[in-house]
């Protein structure tokens, strides 16, 4: 390896068609270790390279919302990475079928940043002609069209994660024990010692990913010894599981409705070994069931109102 290979800074430009995964790639890469920036001005990137070089890679989500977007612009600051001295820059292009992307579209109701006033269709259709030269100078391309969120991710560390940075994926996620425990899951702790804020009336229709409920719960005097003592046992354990060639490993919270204690509990762990270096992925069994309920229910609504 060359004397300052280590001093190469690592740079990894995220872009494609809005709605082809560009935010789970950018996340997925937060959840690697890399710093990163989403919608970062074009113009500003210059600047960027002026900084001292960080410890860790870096990767920047660029799509068609940056004010300052267009086809020579993104050409031109790839070309400037390129002669810049100690930076390695990468260019990632997610691409999508258009039928799965106006699908997706479909789904979540929103507009096309490039026809907000037309159908999702014409903004596709505008947004893939303006990246087709972009497309072609990519030096990784990962097509979406047949990957879920997760598949995403795992793609995304097969191509970023460095050989010696931790293998192991942690999934830790909350549940009520009113529908039993999570399937899967290798390690559960139960949080129904700390106190309640369901009690609260200013609280309970809150969820543990809300500041007032993680103050709340946060506050009762056994939570900061609880999670000081589950760090001291995953230190040990999680790397005993990498010497074993484990790829994975989950952690379930639970507490009596799945909506306050589990919730906090599992966005403070995930937050400490996601700073530990690890690589994390997080779900609410309970408030992601909500959330599909209520997608289906607006969308039962239209069909009735024929808007579909």
């Amino acid at each position: 390896m060359p004397e300052n290979a280590s001093k190469v800074q690592r740079l990894v430009l995220v872009t494609g068609p809005s709605g082809a995964g560009r935010s789970t790639a950018i996340k997925a890469l937060e959840d690697a270790g890399y710093e990163t920036i989403d919608n970062l001005p074009l113009g500003l990137l210059e600047s960027l390279m002026t900084v001292p070089r960080l410890s860790r890679p870096l990767a920047l989500g660029v799509d068609v919302r940056n004010r300052d977007f267009s086809q020579s612009a993104l050409i031109s600051a790839m070309d400037m990475l390129h002669r810049t001295p100690g930076i390695a820059p990468e260019l990632l292009y997610l691409d999508c079928q258009p039928q799965v992307l106006q699908r997706r579209y479909s789904e979540t109701r929103r507009r096309h940043p490039l026809a907000p006033a037309e159908s999702p269709m014409e903004g596709i259709q505008r947004e893939l002609d303006l990246l087709e030269p972009i497309k072609a100078q990519a030096d990784i391309l990962i097509d979406t069209s047949e990957l879920s969120p997760h598949a995403l991710r795992a793609e995304i560390e097969r191509w970023f994660v460095s050989e010696g940075a931790p293998r192991l994926a942690l999934t830790i996620q909350s549940f009520s024990y009113k529908r039993g425990l999570p399937m899967g899951v290798d390690t559960v702790f139960d949080c129904r010692f700390l106190r309640n804020p369901y009690w609260e009336p200013s609280l309970r229709k809150l969820n543990g990913t809300d500041p007032r409920v993680g103050a709340y719960v946060g506050s009762d005097e056994r939570f900061a010894p609880f999670v000081t003592k589950l760090h001291e046992m995953l230190d040990m354990l999680l790397p005993a599981y990498v010497a074993e060639g484990r790829a994975h490993f989950s952690i379930g919270f639970g507490c009596t409705g799945g909506q306050h204690r589990s919730v906090f509990a599992t966005e403070t762990l995930a937050q400490g070994l996601a700073t530990r270096g690890w690589q994390v992925s997080i779900r609410h069994r309970e408030l992601d069931l909500q959330a599909e309920r209520a997608t289906r229910s607006r969308f039962a609504a239209s069909d009735k109102d024929g808007q579909i």
